[in-house]
């Protein structure tokens, strides 16, 4: 079975969003079900990544309706909204709208201008050029995978946010990985 790591990869628009992306093989299970490999988690991380700066690109060259698009596709295609509520927990986001259990939450996040979600200033659109994950450790259980380290995320200007990122991950039925758990925070300073 062969599973992309997410799906919108084959649609135009992510071409443009993740060119060079790669197809992943996905191993079998004793009862013949899909089970999630360490490639298939490693290639989803890079897709989040490389769509993170390409909507930070799109917005820069095409303005927030173009980032929106983008945004609204990487949604879409890598997380599990489709499932259910994506258990996401951004960075940078306060109460009462800390969690986003929905795809419209999670839009308003990455790309802001969003009546309904006031304080969100688009954490995608902040000129980001490059992702680089280090994880911590990997858990994979069949069709689930969990992943925990670090994500740090350069921008135009050469500064790193470096963050502690947790994802869990679940295979949807049509054999596609989904991101069903996103949760992001600053590292403690002391």
């Amino acid at each position: 079975m062969t599973v992309s790591a997410f799906s919108f990869l084959r649609t135009p628009l992510a071409v443009a969003v993740l060119a060079g992306a790669a197809t992943v093989a996905c191993a079998s299970s004793p009862n013949n079900t899909a089970a999630i490999s360490e490639a298939d988690v490693l290639a989803a991380q890079q897709a989040w990544g490389n769509a993170l700066v390409q909507i930070s690109k799109d917005f820069e060259q095409g303005g927030i309706e173009r980032a929106r698009a983008t945004a609204k596709s990487v949604i879409d295609a890598a997380y599990g909204y489709n499932l259910g509520p994506v258990l996401f927990k951004p960075t940078l986001t306060v109460a009462p709208q800390t969690f986003r259990t929905t795809a419209e939450g999670a839009l308003a996040y990455f790309v802001g201008h969003d009546d309904n979600f006031p304080n969100d200033s688009g954490f995608a659109l902040k000129g980001w050029r490059s992702v680089e994950v280090d994880n911590a450790a990997l858990f994979i259980d069949g069709n689930t995978a969990l992943s925990m380290g670090n994500v740090s995320i350069t921008d135009k200007n050469g500064n790193v946010t470096t963050v502690d990122k947790t994802w869990g991950y679940a295979l949807d039925s049509e054999g596609t990985l989904r991101i069903v758990l996103h949760h992001s925070s600053l590292p403690y300073q002391p």
